[in-house]
């Protein structure tokens, strides 16, 4: 597509999630977008590793709240299905396997989880867990409406009455260990229900209890996968951008964004060789926190960005197996028998934990097309620290190979050994044909992630809403935020509903028109048999037992004053 006369012009920093799904916002709106990404691919983390016939996705292995990936295809005229990409259920969800033999199923299937969890805290249990199941709605419907549809420029945002009036019932102040504990009575209850904290790169005991939205979207709305690799997603949108004139120029890293004269604007972007391309706005879809720190002039910011808390990374093994691994489903976890202790270990030392609890996926237990015939692929992802500054702590040190060959090989013998000891597979090792591995190292280095942290920002109470980066930068015109570390956070949905936010910001910059808001507005006709009729607080039935026991309330009362007069007069 041709640029038009006067068409605005904007550049996107990163072809991650946030960023192509930006760019196709912004290209329909009218926008002319380029997207400048350093890798000779896109997705970022979200991406595939092929190996003769197998294939691995590198980061998100598991789609959650498919409805705000419904939205963002919705909001740009067409549908997942419309392009191309499949939706698979995976049930069940996971299987926890724990370190005294037993197993629990996670599953949509409600009489499913009756058996499993009457198994362990019988029918009151059952009861319990519906219990939690309604906070973890009211959680997660609250936040998709006041959190992550809505901007937080300022602290001043956080004190509208639409959100303050439902702060405390998110339970922010709250451990998710700690509101878990009040509807689950046995320990390994608790963690069945607490470890996807995980996904946010967080101690289910430091994590608000707000997130245990995550229990509930797997269980209510069900694990989903997208068939041929998540980075399908990604494919889909770009084609979708592309369409709309987004250009994309991939292996070109970017030295720094170009300011104007008195540094207040963003005028475009710099290439390493010099050259420098101009733009009416910059949108930054890079890790946050590297962005401040190498793609901007030195600042206070970006020195207290470096010293705010960030999530975990991880030890990530690819494994290229000779036959099918039988015993394991499409999603696996091993949990820890020192639960917390093991959290400890990643979050407050950073450290890899000496029984560490991770993640097992099989992608080609439900797609066939991720390995060839008769064999499996396996991706492994093992929660560990970050990385530290030099000299400075008691963390994840990079001195030499040989200090990450030993972690490795450390985490690679833990989860071999696990795997077998708790399901009784079988020589793992033997199957073994083709490894490739992640570190915090090559996180950091792959993808730019500060710290190699491979969920950005923390997410602690003092990491979100209007505390979390601004999808605006504070003082620098037109140079706005998308992706993990800026609002409303981490994670691929998540990621895909701060593209809406940050794209409607630039246009409320420019004064353009969003283009998808008629659609929001339009209103659906409902028919007669489908209108809500609000019950009245009493039925007829509790009218006439009201009634009822007025009378006889009135009868014992005009009893009672009859016998005080009669007392009195001396009758």
């Amino acid at each position: 597509m041709t640029e038009k006369t006067g068409q605005r012009t904007a550049i996107v920093i990163g072809a991650g999630v946030g960023g192509v799904a930006t760019a196709a916002r912004l290209a329909k709106a009218g926008f002319k977008v380029t997207v400048f990404e350093k890798n000779d691919f896109t997705g970022g983390r979200c991406s595939l590793i092929h190996h003769d016939g197998y294939r691995f996705d590198q980061g998100p292995s598991l789609l959650l709240l498919p409805h705000l990936f419904r939205e963002a295809f919705y909001d740009l005229d067409t549908s997942l299905a419309a392009e191309g990409v499949e939706l698979m259920k995976c049930e069940p969800n996971y299987n926890l396997w724990f370190g005294d033999g037993e197993s629990f199923e996670l599953s949509t299937d409600v009489s499913r989880m009756k058996d499993e969890v009457e198994k362990w805290e019988g029918k009151d249990g059952f009861e319990r867990y519906l219990g939690f199941m309604q906070e973890a709605h009211r959680h997660y419907e609250l936040s998709v409406t006041h959190v992550l549809k809505k901007n937080f420029t300022s602290i001043s945002s956080m004190a509208r009455p639409s959100f303050l009036r439902h702060l405390l019932t998110l339970h922010p102040f709250e451990s998710i260990y700690s509101r878990a504990s009040k509807y689950f009575w046995t320990e390994r209850l608790r963690r069945v229900f607490t470890f996807g904290s995980m996904y946010m790169g967080m101690s289910p005991f430091d994590a608000p209890g707000t997130y245990s939205l995550l229990q509930y979207t797997e269980l209510a709305e069900g694990i989903w996968y997208p068939k041929g690799g998540f980075h399908r997603v990604v494919e889909a949108l770009v084609n979708v951008g592309e369409r709309y004139g987004v250009e994309y120029r991939l292996s070109t890293p970017i030295a720094s964004v170009q300011l104007s004269t008195d540094k207040r604007r963003a005028t475009g972007v710099t290439f390493p060789s010099g050259e420098a391309v101009s733009a009416d706005v910059v949108v930054m879809n890079a890790d946050l926190v590297y962005a401040y720190s190498n793609l901007l002039p030195p600042s206070s910011k970006a020195n207290s960005l470096q010293k705010r808390s960030s999530s975990c990374s991880s030890i990530s093994f690819y494994w290229a197996m000779n036959r099918q691994i039988p015993e394991l489903t499409t999603h696996n976890i091993f949990l820890a028998d020192q639960y917390h202790e093991s959290f400890d270990d990643i979050f407050k030392k950073q450290l890899i934990p000496s029984q560490p609890s991770f993640y097992v996926n099989v992608p080609s237990r439900i797609d066939p097309t991720a390995a060839p015939q008769g064999k499996d692929s396996i991706v492994v992802l093992v929660p560990v620290g970050h990385l530290l500054d030099d000299n400075v702590g008691v963390g994840i040190q990079v001195e030499s190979n040989q200090d990450w060959d030993s972690m490795v090989s450390k985490a690679r013998e833990t989860v071999f050994s696990t795997i077998e000891a708790r399901t009784g597979a079988q020589d793992l090792q033997g199957a073994l044909v083709k490894e490739i591995v992640n570190t915090p190292q090559s996180w950091k280095d792959l993808f730019n992630l500060d710290k190699g942290a491979i969920l950005g920002l923390s997410h602690s109470f003092f990491n979100v809403l209007s505390f979390r980066p601004s999808t605006k930068h504070s003082s620098i015109d037109r140079l706005h935020f998308v992706g993990a570390s800026t609002h409303p956070g981490t994670g691929v949905p998540i990621c895909l509903a701060g593209s809406k936010v940050t794209s409607e910001q630039v246009l409320e910059v420019f004064g353009m028109e969003v283009p998808w808001r008629e659609k929001e507005n339009r209103k659906k006709e409902v028919k007669e048999i489908d209108k809500v009729h609000v019950r009245p607080v009493l039925s007829n039935f509790h009218f006439a037992l009201l009634s009822l026991v007025l009378m006889v309330l009135f009868a014992v009362f005009r009893g009672e004053m009859i016998m005080s007069i009669g007392e009195a007069t001396g009758w």
